[in-house]
């Protein structure tokens, strides 16, 4: 009673495919994929830089430095 046969699932397929269309599962599909190709080349590059040998420390660029203060509105 929990779970759906095999008939219940190509049912709520085709109603998927004439809802969106097949061009538009194909697109977000290609989507999808470029994204996680571009999620594994990103923690792939993340994971080199993380290697003490493998990447030289960043030069940091003196900054000024800012002194603000903070004052309340009081209402009038």
């Amino acid at each position: 009673m929990g779970s759906f046969s095999v008939w219940h699932w190509l049912i709520v397929l085709l109603i998927i495919l004439l809802v969106f269309g097949t061009k538009k599962l194909r697109n977000l599909g290609s989507d999808l994929g470029g994204a996680v190709k571009g999620f594994k080349e990103g923690m792939k590059d993340g994971g080199n830089a993380a290697d003490p040998g493998a990447a030289q420390p960043a030069q940091k660029a003196e900054a000024p430095t800012i002194d603000v203060q903070a004052k309340d509105k009081t209402p009038s």
